[in-house]
């Protein structure tokens, strides 16, 4: 009877743990793919990723695409 208590117990823990961690782990994935689709979103507008925003190409090749852009993020948003 104490060995079946103690797989019990430690099947509560188990699954203590596996919330704690997704608990976790959910957000820094959320934040992850909203950043990947926000630089994918700049490429495709023709501009450059820098700190944290989109950038116009510093040597102004090619066309950048502001309104592309806020649209793609608005779009990946939904």
């Amino acid at each position: 009877m104490k060995e079946a208590a103690g797989e019990a117990n430690l099947t509560v823990v188990a699954i203590i743990l596996i919330g704690v961690i997704a608990a976790v782990v959910t957000p820094l994935v959320s934040s992850l793919m909203s950043n990947t689709a926000n630089r994918a979103c700049c490429t495709d507008a023709g501009g450059v990723w820098k700190g944290g925003s989109c950038q116009p190409p510093a040597n102004n090749s090619g066309s950048y695409d502001a309104k592309g852009y806020n649209d793609c993020v608005k779009s990946a948003k939904k």
